[in-house]
């Protein structure tokens, strides 16, 4: 009797001690999910101003993953395809802040080619620098009005102009607005032809665009076979589970059948970046 009375404890203060543990483990897991991923969304929603706070934008991600699993539990019978689907949710909001970034900075881009012909139109008018940057922060549309304002602010409070003007591209990430920044640093040091050199930096941002259309629309194809080639599996599953359930059950309700399925979801993983790595050209 007695032997039974410890084990019993001895079992309880076990459990007692793996949930503390599991718990540990969680929490230190979404203190570097925090810190890694969650504080460099935070970075780049502030580079585009807008402002959240770490834990607000953890807690939506936790919703919508919730959101996510809720409406998977509605479509599908099997729990494998709503962990699945749920973990896919998982990652949703970081590629939307990556989509969101990217699309201002491709805007950013285009802007700027104006904003060169702007700014040498005005050294021909005898304006200087800063006047100039004053005019496109203006007369401009967001998100290179916002920038430009942003670089005028930290100038007037003292900041040097150069120095101003590498703190914009460091917050911009434009391989393009780099070029302009180095070539402006290096012409205010050295002197030159600023409004020649804006013109001839316009038209070579303006032919890498083109060249930049150009290899889209020949890897086009090559995108939308990838695309139609991974999602083909996943979708025949759906419509499978969906069709004949009888016969999809039994499989997701063994071992065999869920080991299987994880070995797609990878298999579907790596194709992806493959792919991807295929079909990615830098100009």
């Amino acid at each position: 009797m007695i032997f039974y009375i410890i084990l019993i404890f001895a079992t309880f203060f076990a459990v007692i001690l793996l949930t503390k543990s599991v718990f540990d483990i969680l929490d230190k897991s979404s203190e570097e999910y925090k810190k890694k991923y969650v504080s460099q969304a935070v970075d780049d929603f502030e580079s585009m101003f807008i402002y959240i706070t770490p834990n607000q934008l953890f807690f939506l991600n936790i919703a919508i993953t919730a959101i996510i699993l809720l409406l998977a539990i509605m479509t599908f019978d099997t729990w494998t395809f709503r962990i699945i689907t749920a973990t896919i949710g998982f990652f949703i909001p970081g590629q939307i802040i990556k989509i969101i970034k990217k699309k201002r900075l491709e805007k950013f881009n285009k802007q700027l080619v104006d904003a060169l012909i702007q700014m040498a139109n005005a050294f021909k008018a005898g304006l200087s620098f800063s006047q100039a940057m004053q005019n496109i922060s203006e007369e401009g549309i967001p998100p290179l009005s916002l920038e430009f304002e942003l670089a005028l602010k930290e100038i007037k409070l003292g900041v040097p102009i150069e120095e101003a003007l590498v703190n914009m591209a460091k917050r911009v990430h434009s391989e393009d607005l780099d070029l302009v920044v180095i070539s402006t640093n290096i012409a205010r040091q050295m002197g030159g032809n600023m409004s020649e050199m804006y013109d001839t930096i316009s038209v070579t941002i303006r032919e890498r665009f083109r060249l930049q259309g150009k290899i889209a629309s020949l890897v086009s194809q090559g995108k939308l076979q990838g695309f139609v080639v991974g999602a083909m599996p996943l979708l025949l599953g759906m419509v499978l589970n969906k069709m004949r359930p009888d016969l999809m059950e039994p499989m997701m309700e063994s071992w065999f059948g869920v080991i299987l399925v994880v070995l797609i979801v990878i298999l579907e993983f790596f194709g992806a970046l493959m792919i991807k790595k295929i079909i990615s050209i830098d100009v």
